[in-house]
């Protein structure tokens, strides 16, 4: 093969030589996107509110790094934390080429009851997408080198949610939480644009409905009836998005919102 011919597909999808920092990895989405970056050649590092359950999802990660994936304390709600913790993790590694912001704090108050302190707490998720986004952007530039950057939105930050899904079964998907995931695709394509002369890429991936165990059954079922696939999504459908746009195979894409989520958002 000639130095000018194009990569192979499985080339492009390749992330071996990489170091990749997931928040919220031990988390239900998270630990199916910290494999897969594993399982495509990257080593990970698992950033957690604990250490232990960093560690332990480090080094239960398989792949060509494994053995060698890191874990490091990142409460991406704390700017100190968040100095602290990137610090650490370049200090274990060298680097960060990808970074995956999908660490979130919950909120159960919807629009009926949420205080304005907890509103304003619930965005403070956002705030802390953009400090890690920001350190990253900074490494890489100081590196010389190219990076990925992926957001975590959801089909709520898209579309609005049906209520009736919800009535009856506790409190519907909150107001703050449209606005936080809305803020993250709007953050994202910002971001994009003022960073891809630096050669930083800044991409979403928008989850559907993805229950996690122990979500209530008349719940699922009510949003099944409501998607174009009639089913819910599955962790390990979210592994091909995620290799995806932390590798080369998206190296000519930035700014975009990638929905992962049946065709909820099609209607």
């Amino acid at each position: 093969m000639s130095e000018k011919s194009p990569p192979a597909a499985q080339q492009l999808f390749d992330l071996s030589g990489r170091v990749s920092l997931i928040t919220g990895a031990s988390g239900h989405l998270g630990r199916a996107m910290a494999s897969a970056l594993a399982e495509a050649g990257s080593r990970v590092i698992v950033a957690s509110r604990t250490l232990d359950k960093a560690r332990e999802l480090a080094g239960s990660l398989g792949g060509a790094e494994q053995g060698k994936h890191l874990s490091v304390v990142i409460d991406h709600m704390d700017q100190a934390s968040i100095e602290r913790g990137f610090a650490d993790a370049i200090e274990k590694s060298g680097r960060i080429d990808v970074l995956v912001n999908n660490g979130h704090e919950p909120l159960g108050a919807d629009w009926k009851d949420v205080t304005g302190e907890q509103f304003t707490r619930q965005l403070a998720n956002l705030t802390g997408y953009f400090l890690l986004a920001r350190l990253t952007r900074a490494n890489a530039v100081a590196r010389h080198a190219q990076a990925s950057i992926i957001m975590l939105g959801s089909m709520y930050g898209q579309v609005a949610s049906y209520p009736e899904a919800y009535e009856g079964l506790g409190p519907a998907s909150p107001a703050a939480y449209q606005a936080l995931k809305g803020g993250v695709i709007q953050l994202t394509r910002h971001l994009a644009v003022y960073w891809a002369g630096d050669g930083v890429r800044v991409n979403c991936i928008s989850p559907g409905p993805f229950p996690a165990p122990g979500a209530l059954p008349k719940l699922i079922e009510r949003l099944e009836a409501r998607s174009p696939m009639h089913r819910m999504g599955r962790p390990h459908e979210i592994k091909g998005a995620i290799v995806f746009l932390a590798s080369d195979a998206s190296s000519y894409v930035t700014g975009h919102n990638l929905a992962v989520d049946g065709g909820w958002t099609a209607w």
